[in-house]
């Protein structure tokens, strides 16, 4: 069980090396690299390639944006095959909806409990 640990910390470390790495000899933005992250887990998901990755490292795959890509390309190739074509529309949102809804949920929380303070 400590090597599932060990494997998710390693994983995930990589890619966040690899991140860092693009933002520190590329020009490319921050937001540009986490995009370009969900949209390589879709592209990985969409061929089968992430799969495996996501069943050895655990959350150290399934975690970062990487994983938010993948759950979606999963989540569509289901949908596609349970209601055909509309399932390209809808098994992205079905697949997601638990964990965005619960973003949103504790991010309202945080924002009663702490309050905001302009950057100076």
């Amino acid at each position: 069980m400590l090597m599932d640990y060990v494997w998710a910390f390693v994983f995930g470390g990589l890619l966040c090396v690899v991140a860092q790495i693009l933002l520190d000899k590329t020009k490319l933005t921050p937001a540009r690299i986490l995009v370009g992250y969900v949209v390589a887990g879709v592209i990985l998901g969409a061929l089968g390639i992430y799969k495996p990755f996501a069943e050895f490292a655990g959350a150290g795959a399934t975690t970062p944006l990487t994983g938010f890509g993948y759950l979606i390309s999963k989540g569509v190739a289901e949908d596609v095959g349970a209601r055909g074509l509309l399932g390209a529309l809808t098994g992205g949102f079905r697949a997601a909806a638990a964990g965005t809804t619960a973003a949103i949920c504790f991010g309202f929380i945080a924002s009663l409990v702490f309050r905001a303070k302009p950057k100076s």
